[in-house]
Formats: C-alpha cells, structure tokens, sequence
C-alpha cells in the first residue's frame, strides 16, 4: 500500500504544536497538505486523536467527504468538500488539544486516509469506530504526529 505524504506548515513531525492551534490558544485547526493520493480514490477522511487521553483515545477533529482532488486545508477550515464531525469535546469541527495540566506532552496523530468509497460512522464516532471503519478498506494513509503540554 502507497502512502500519502501529510504536511503541515505550523509544526515538523514529532515537534510541538504551537499554542495558537490548542483549545487554550486560538483553537484553530492547523494547516495541512498532503500528496500521493492514488487513483481510485473517491473520499478522504481526516482524524486527529490523542491516544494519550486519561480517558482512552480522544477525537480532536474528525472530518469526511473530502475532496480527493484538493491537497491542502488553509488554518482554521474544514478540507475542501469535507463534513466536519462531533469532535470529543462534543463540538463540530476542531477542538484543539487540551491535555491535563502537568500531564507529559500528549501526541495528536493526524492520518488522512484515501477511501474507495465513502464510510458510515455513528453521529458520534470514536477513534476506534473510525478505525474499523477504514482500516480493511483504506487505498493508502499518511499521518504526522503533534505534540502539547500544558
């Protein structure tokens, strides 16, 4: 499986994700892009999770329907042609990362996956509603990994 090349302007991967982008800062979704797309694809999904959740693995940004033929999001949008869902926080769109105070940095996976069709999730879909939903269907992925700390 061919992987997608995901980018994004604000951070290097594995790198901290500046404030601007955390739900105590701005709270606006970070720019992204990405490359490698392979033909056959007719949706992308977009998650951020924070596997590190005290709670078990948190949504931060789930967005579906994305165009396929686009290769970038501007800061603070939705992907071009995508249906932002409920976040964990129970918002729609982006909520920024938020982990406990003097908890070790979290990680924030962002992975974009290309679809040959689109997926159904529940309204309020987890990360692992998510991954079983693309995880045997998906044509290639790609994901950068953020960090935050408070």
């Amino acid at each position: 499986m061919a992987g997608i090349e995901l980018h994004t302007a604000a951070f290097n991967d594995h790198a901290l994700v500046p404030r601007r982008y955390a739900r105590d800062g701005d709270n606006i979704s970070p720019p992204l892009t990405w490359s490698g797309v392979p033909d056959g694809t007719a949706d992308l999904l977009l998650l951020c999770e924070d596997p590190d959740a005290p709670s078990g693995t948190f949504v931060h940004w789930l967005v579906t329907g994305i165009d396929p033929a686009d290769g970038s999001v501007e800061a603070g949008e939705t992907p071009p042609g995508g249906t932002p869902r409920t976040n964990g926080f129970g918002d729609t769109g982006w909520g920024g990362p938020q982990p406990p105070v003097g908890d070790e940095a979290h990680r924030y996976f962002f992975r974009l996956y290309a679809l040959p069709e689109p997926v159904t999730l529940p309204d309020k879909a987890t990360a692992d509603d998510v991954h079983r939903a693309v995880d045997k269907t998906q044509l290639a992925s790609g994901t950068i990994v953020g960090l935050y700390q408070r």
